[in-house]
């Protein structure tokens, strides 16, 4: 078995209990102790096609990743933003109701 290194994402290389063909796993740390298999290629001839699929998976994956992350960070700091006129116009009618109170 052979396994890469990533924060995140890793891969392992099986050979299948018969010995005929290699399985590629692209794996994701879920917890500290939980790893699960994200996505998987089975039926390789030799363990260096299994490497080279799994090595170009997990860049892909990466870079999923990262973009995923990176539209998740626009949507949060438009909402932000929304949130934040909208609490602004809220104090200031409420601050003109106020004013227009006292004046009575």
């Amino acid at each position: 078995m052979t396994t890469a290194k990533n924060k995140k994402y890793d891969y392992r290389v099986v050979q299948d209990e018969d010995g005929s063909a290699w399985t590629a796993e692209i794996t994701r740390r879920v917890t500290s102790r939980k790893t699960m298999v994200s996505k998987s290629q089975n039926g390789f001839t030799t363990e260096s096609e299994a490497l080279a699929w799994a090595e170009e998976e997990i860049k892909s994956f990466v870079k999923n990743h990262v973009k995923q992350n990176e539209l998740r960070t626009e949507i949060r700091q438009e909402k932000a933003e929304k949130a934040r006129h909208w609490q602004e116009a809220k104090d200031k009618r409420k601050a003109e109701n106020a004013k227009k109170l006292w004046k009575k």
